[in-house]
């Protein structure tokens, strides 16, 4: 894929990829501040990958993925904190403050590499979805055709043969 073609699906990916979350029954229990700030994130995000490189998935995008999982059972420390800290992030660039006693300004380099590679994961997983889409959309489009292509009415041109032979006028010299 060309490289501005590819900038252009980033761009329409921000605003129609979906928000891709732990599967859980509470998956559809997302605050809703959540989704119009991921898709914000994703913008700025996306401009930061231009300039920087990396992958675009915000932190908010990571707090929805881990979000559902947090209600299904207790998580190991690790995975508490690498929550905690999405959180607080999240947080601030909602400018809420978050309490003293549950924010996280940092994360070992372990923990951030777990992070990474949980947001690498959302990506690959944003992009399968468009990739699948941009296909089904293909495939739709071309069934549309030979659909259409087998409903219209065939064009058949008369010949007005009756199969008489053209009668042969003689002049007459006068």
């Amino acid at each position: 894929m060309k490289r501005e073609e590819k900038w252009i699906g980033e761009l329409v990916g921000v605003f129609c990829d979906p928000i891709i979350v732990y599967p859980s029954a509470w998956q559809d229990t997302l605050p809703d501040w959540i989704k119009p700030q991921i898709t914000l994130e994703r913008l700025i995000m996306n401009m930061k990958v231009i300039k920087e490189g990396g992958v675009p998935v915000g932190d908010t995008e990571a707090l929805a993925y881990i979000y559902p999982r947090t209600m299904e059972a207790p998580m190991s420390e690790q995975w508490f904190r690498i929550y905690m800290y999405v959180f607080t992030q999240a947080m601030k660039f909602k400018k809420t403050e978050v309490p003293e006693d549950l924010r996280s300004e940092k994360l070992s380099d372990y923990d951030m590499q777990q992070l990474n590679a949980l947001k690498r994961w959302i990506y690959d997983r944003r992009e399968k979805h468009r990739t699948d889409r941009r296909k089904d959309i293909k495939r739709e489009t071309k069934e549309a055709k030979e659909e259409a292509e087998k409903a219209a009415p065939q064009v058949i041109q008369h010949t007005f043969d009756l199969g008489l032979e053209p009668e042969t006028v003689e002049k007459e010299e006068t």
